[in-house]
């Protein structure tokens, strides 16, 4: 079979991980080649994923070839493009001392601080506008494209493109569903005696915004899990303290890394199991990053600002790194997005996406995360079976803050930003000490919010 020829247009193109993750995935994908344009603000870094892209090509185990190439314009970027796929960091590394270490100072910790919380919704109000430039220059050069974004917060990246066009094709792909899939083939091969089960053999059933979704029902080869989970959370050993465990990521530095605690707490608490990873779903609700010391008894740590802030200055492995270590793929599935949308093969798979009916107790329109039906020129989310009670109302609050943010931030109203952060679940300090925080954290965030009258 011929390869079917594409281009697509990677914005945020000089990333050191997810560009040169999608190069990879790409080159060992025979079914299709083409053009690859790297647009980024920082366009030496978008030359460097240029040369990057020509070691990796070059590697025996490549099955294809693309032609990548760095632009400094958005628009010859989008011109013609097939896919339009997004990655950037909204502002400068520094900014996220906003995000993190100014609410930290008023008690509030945020493993993550990306998603929701004051970090949240700082990082939305720097992304937004941003995303909705995106959204409109997509309309008016490359209408047809679908575009795939994975830039946090996923829900208001994706809502500001539909914002700026509500016909644009798009969605917002996140894999942390995937690591619910792994820890169920554990356990699965636990329960019933067998080899740890691939994590596509974990059939779901999800509900809920980006990274705070919840699986309603979980089956392998027929066998309902719910059950198993529910003897494995009657057991109160299951939720002995995990401090001692906390304190050995903490030492070795293993910021990502967490115990899985918080989700089956939520399991046991609200009767859906939380399909993201603890670090993430521990912000959505007030009741465990009430302290470092309490996130500790639940097996998550805070990744500290200073290691946000190394990792970005991290030199660029040498090149020589890329022409003699053997290429592999990774567990993302942009590229096999990019093939089922193409008609190449179907894909189900979690994405997020406007409410069209799939989420019942959530508005229509607004960003939710389910499963949908990739096929040739289509996105077809799956109606997700309905959330517990409990679980549908600290959703809906969720949904409810994530609205007042993506208003306020495409309005840049001050006053509307204020209230989104006190209605967030993590903000339980007084009124005046929170607007002390918010003004501070404007303050610091004066760089990346043009148009924006901080007081």
């Amino acid at each position: 079979m011929k390869p079917l020829e594409i281009k697509i247009a990677y914005l945020g193109g000089g990333s050191r991980y997810w560009a040169r993750d999608l190069i990879t995935e790409l080159a060992l994908t025979p079914r299709i080649k083409g053009r690859i344009d790297l647009y980024d603000l920082n366009y030496e870094a978008a030359e460097r994923n240029v040369a990057v892209a020509d070691r990796i090509y070059g590697r025996p185990e490549a099955v294809t070839r693309f032609t990548v190439r760095a632009v400094r314009r958005l628009a010859d970027a989008l011109k013609g493009a097939d896919f339009v796929v997004l990655s950037i960091e909204p502002g400068p590394t520094e900014m996220r001392f906003a995000d993190i270490v100014i609410p930290e100072r008023h008690g509030i910790f945020q493993p993550v601080g990306d998603t929701t919380g004051p970090g949240g919704i700082a990082r939305a109000l720097r992304a937004v506008p941003t995303y909705h430039q995106f959204g409109q220059a997509i309309a008016e050069h490359c209408p047809k494209a679908w575009v795939i974004n994975y830039t946090n917060p996923m829900t208001l990246c994706t809502a500001a493109l539909y914002a700026a066009d509500p016909a644009i094709k798009a969605f917002g792909c996140c894999h942390e569903v995937f690591h619910t899939q792994h820890d169920l083939a554990r356990f699965v091969a636990k329960w019933f005696g067998v080899p740890k089960p691939s994590r596509q053999a974990i059939n779901l059933d999800i509900a809920g915004v980006n990274h705070f979704t919840w699986t309603t029902a979980a089956t392998w080869e027929g066998h309902d899990l719910f059950p198993k989970l529910q003897e494995m959370v009657a057991d109160p050993a299951c939720f002995r303290s995990r401090r001692a465990y906390s304190q050995g990521l903490k030492k070795s530095q293993s910021w990502f890394k967490y115990s899985g605690l918080v989700a089956l707490d939520l399991f046991r608490r609200f009767g859906a199991l939380g399909s993201a990873g603890d670090r993430h779903l521990a912000e959505f609700v007030p009741w465990y990053a009430t302290s470092e010391e309490n996130l500790h008894r639940w097996g998550v740590i805070l990744t500290p600002y200073s290691y946000r802030l190394a990792r970005c200055r991290l030199r660029d492995k040498d090149l020589t790194h890329y022409s003699q270590t053997p290429i592999k793929a990774s567990e993302e599935e942009g590229v096999r997005m990019i093939e089922a949308l193409l008609g190449l093969q179907p894909l189900d798979t979690n994405v997020n996406l406007p409410n069209r009916g799939q989420l019942a107790a959530a508005p229509l329109g607004v960003v939710v995360e389910t499963y949908a039906q990739l096929r040739r020129d289509k996105a077809t989310p799956v109606v997700a079976k309905p959330l517990p009670p409990g679980a549908q109302a600290l959703v809906r609050r969720v949904i409810d803050v994530q609205a007042l943010t993506l208003q306020a931030a495409l309005t840049r109203d001050v006053d509307l930003a204020f209230q989104a952060l006190l209605a967030d679940p993590l903000v339980r300090i007084p009124t005046d000490e929170a607007w002390q925080m918010f003004t501070e954290m404007l303050r610091h965030l004066r760089p990346c919010l043009p148009g924006w009258r901080i007081p």
